[in-house]
């Protein structure tokens, strides 16, 4: 991009004096991931593309539905009804937005498998998750590749965020515990509005571009709290770092440690369950759909494969992952999947 052109598109931002023409180029020489392209990543991806971060990595498992649209702002009528993968369906919303980020779309599952290799190449994480399992996840590979990232979490009308750096600020493992849990609510028992997930979202974003700008003594320094419904708003000051953390104290990687993968996960505020196969595979939508045809109605895409049996519907991705849609019993995803795709 030519410097007249960063000055017209940033102008604004620009003249923002923290910022500035030299906090802008900063932004341009950066690398994000963001990890969940739902309710909070559709928001932070559109912040930090619109704000001219140089390279955003997007990483999503799902596809898009209708009960998305509530909330996860990037989407449209259009992308639910053809089912969409998340992470591409941003991209090319995104690219429209500023053509002059490099943005790179991966429909997968992050896991103990690929995260190193998906988040070490940036400057900051940003957590659009739903689950503490990939946060923990995020974390480990934060803490020993000493890349800052930015937790966050909304649900009902509250949610909470926080900006930690490695070897500066507590882990997530120091401020919540080993345990990969982490409170009870989820959007499938209290539901969740959209104001909540677009302030968290921002403040993730805000402190990201202060981050990357330059400007890392105006960062929050603690655990930021906002109820939108009882109208608190809270900050809660970081305590010490913890040296005996299992993590950031003892270099114990627990959540990358090789693991068996959970075979099957329900995913959040809906009848779906994703079925994982135990070892990597590279599914073959033309041979697959010529053996589905037989059996139920088929179509596929370069991204996915859609087959509709009995009564669900199988997205089949090309890693052999797929979202069995119509069922919550997990043995019975299993035995779809078994039967159909084939372990």
């Amino acid at each position: 991009m030519s410097t007249d052109t960063m000055r017209e598109r940033y102008s604004r931002q620009m003249l923002f004096r923290p910022i500035g023409p030299t906090g802008q180029e900063r932004l341009a020489q950066a690398r994000v991931a963001i990890v969940g392209m739902g309710a909070l990543g559709t928001i932070l991806s559109t912040q930090v593309v619109r704000a001219g971060v140089g390279f955003v990595r997007l990483i999503d498992r799902d596809i898009i539905e209708p009960s998305n649209l509530q909330r996860q702002a990037l989407y449209d009528e259009i992308d639910a009804k053809e089912g969409l993968p998340k992470s591409v369906a941003a991209k090319e919303k995104l690219q429209r937005a500023n053509s002059d980020v490099e943005i790179e779309a991966l429909a997968t599952d992050l896991t103990w498998r690929n995260a190193e290799s998906l988040l070490t190449d940036v400057d900051v994480i940003l957590d659009g998750t739903d689950n503490f399992q990939t946060r923990y996840l995020i974390n480990d590979v934060a803490v020993k590749h000493g890349i800052a990232w930015s937790y966050g979490g909304a649900v009902s009308s509250y949610g909470t965020t926080a900006f930690l750096r490695p070897g500066i600020t507590p882990c997530l493992v120091c401020l919540l515990g080993p345990e990969q849990g982490g409170g009870t609510d989820t959007c499938d028992t209290v539901g969740v509005i959209a104001p909540i997930v677009s302030i968290i979202a921002s403040l993730q974003v805000a402190e990201t571009l202060k981050y990357l700008t330059g400007n890392a003594e105006s960062l929050a320094n603690g655990l930021t709290y906002v109820d939108v419904w009882s109208n608190e708003f809270r900050r809660i000051g970081y305590p010490g770092r913890n040296e005996a953390c299992p993590c950031c104290g003892q270099h114990q990687y627990r959540a990358l440690q090789k693991q068996q993968d959970a075979l099957t996960v329900s995913l959040c505020g809906r009848q779906t369950i994703q079925v994982r196969p135990d070892s990597g595979r590279t599914v073959s939508f033309d041979g697959m759909a010529h053996r589905l045809r037989q059996v139920g109605q088929v179509r596929y895409t370069e991204h996915l494969l859609r087959f509709e049996v009995e009564d669900v519907v199988m997205t089949l991705f090309r890693d052999g992952r797929a979202l069995i849609q119509g069922t919550e019993d997990p043995s019975r995803a299993r035995s779809l999947y078994a039967r159909y795709i084939g372990m």
